[in-house]
């Protein structure tokens, strides 16, 4: 499977913004958007003025890169989101938010989504008691998502638990440190999606 093995931080510097690829150390001094924020290459740092197409590619691509996507998988999303009823964009978007990847590192067991997704093929989660090893996995309303037995004591799950207490989490989820297990209470809205996202500007991209 084709997955992208390059240094994430060029991903924020090449979308401009902060995309939280890399955890806490986003949040420190060494994030690479506070010291280089220009885009990765050897023109950079160079003036850069968008088209209205290139203006909704990025959009996209920022997207797919913050949730981990490819193009592919990316459009398959979309074409979902597209056939539901509602908006399509704020679709999309709860499609992603879903994904179990998401969810784990929504819940905050793990720092990233990137190490989400390595813990959820490493079968370190269940969905309700059946290991799931699928990181695009969409969870439903009600599913009870929790750390198989035999891993919750080990060194990212235990650490993750530790740190949950008193940690705010999203409307949608809720997390029982005692029990060692959480709930998607309901689906993810619009509104519960509080990164810096535009969705209207890559439907507009796929409706050319």
């Amino acid at each position: 499977m084709a997955r992208y093995t390059d240094s994430v931080c060029r991903l924020c510097r090449r979308e401009g913004e902060k995309l939280f690829l890399k955890a806490s150390r986003c949040e420190t001094p060494k994030c690479a958007i506070d010291k280089r924020a220009y885009a990765p290459g050897q023109h950079g740092q160079g003036r850069t003025k968008f088209s209205e197409y290139g203006v909704q590619l990025r959009e996209k691509q920022k997207v797919r890169r913050i949730y981990g996507i490819l193009e592919k998988q990316f459009r398959k999303y979309f074409k979902i989101a597209d056939r539901k009823k509602g908006v399509t964009g704020e679709n999309l978007l709860q499609l992603l938010e879903m994904r179990f990847d998401n969810v784990i590192f929504r819940m905050g067991l793990a720092g990233s989504r990137n190490a989400a997704r390595q813990l959820v093929r490493h079968r370190f989660f269940t969905v309700n008691g059946k290991k799931v090893n699928v990181p695009s996995y969409i969870v439903k309303k009600g599913d009870v998502i929790a750390p198989v037995q035999s891993k919750a004591e080990k060194f990212p799950i235990k650490t993750a638990l530790e740190n949950l207490k008193g940690k705010t989490l999203p409307s949608w989820l809720t997390f029982d440190v005692d029990k060692k297990e959480g709930v998607v209470q309901s689906l993810a809205s619009r509104e519960d999606v509080t990164l810096p996202i535009q969705e209207q500007l890559i439907v507009e991209l796929y409706s050319r």
